[in-house]
């Protein structure tokens, strides 16, 4: 190393000592602080623009029916629903619904008991029945179909719920949908002595929703 170089990093150091390099590293400090707040300020832009809504149960209902030589139709009285999205789209949208099996309730303690056992909700060993659905296709202004997994009985299929959104662009409503499945599909073959049941089940949601933050969902008509 020759004695001009030896001349020219003492001159650095006198003029740029430990304190002078600290003072440099401190002043880019807050530009990189800035761009941290701006990065980490992205994500819950994001999140204020998707949809957040809330099912209020008091005010909704789950019912069943089936054809039968003795009326036999009902609600749940004890589920859980809710409705998310991963965009303001509203085909991103994603209803899940959670009922207690043994909340059956069709006014007859008789055939509450029977509905619950093993020929057919079998409660105890299979004590939820889901829906959670996977592909939301619009087909008219407020009108949807749901495909979704369907459980019952430990037994999950694609079913299929057709709906009606009553509140488009409010800031509640509700979603009105019917939802109908063979009831042998998921191992409830046996019927009950002296009446007839037909193998067709239908359901019937009646959700009552509210937006609570972001915006109304898109529709595509």
């Amino acid at each position: 190393m020759n004695q001009n170089t030896l001349a020219a990093r003492e001159n650095w150091s006198s003029i740029c000592g430990p304190r002078d390099l600290t003072r440099v590293g401190t002043r880019t400090l807050p530009m990189a602080v800035l761009c941290l707040v701006v990065f980490c300020a992205f994500p819950s832009a994001n999140r204020a623009q998707v949809p957040v809504y809330e099912v209020t149960p008091v005010e909704s209902t789950i019912k069943f029916g089936v054809e039968s030589s003795v009326p036999i139709k009902g609600t749940f009285d004890k589920w859980n629903a809710s409705m998310k999205f991963s965009s303001a789209d509203v085909r991103s949208g994603v209803l899940e619904i959670e009922i207690q099996a043994d909340s059956v309730n069709t006014g007859s303690g008789l055939k509450n008991n029977k509905l619950k056992g093993k020929d057919f909700f079998n409660a105890q060993d299979s004590p939820t029945i889901t829906f959670k659905s996977t592909k939301v296709v619009q087909t008219g202004p407020n009108t949807f179909d749901l495909e979704g997994d369907f459980t019952i009985r430990g037994v999950t299929k694609a079913e299929r719920l057709t709906l009606t959104d009553n509140g488009k662009g409010s800031a509640s409503g509700s979603i009105d949908g019917t939802m109908a499945f063979d009831r042998k599909d998921y191992g409830m073959n046996k019927g009950i002595p002296f009446i007839k049941i037909a193998n067709r089940v239908e359901v019937n949601v009646s959700l009552k929703w509210k937006r609570i933050s972001g915006p109304p969902p898109v529709f595509q008509q």
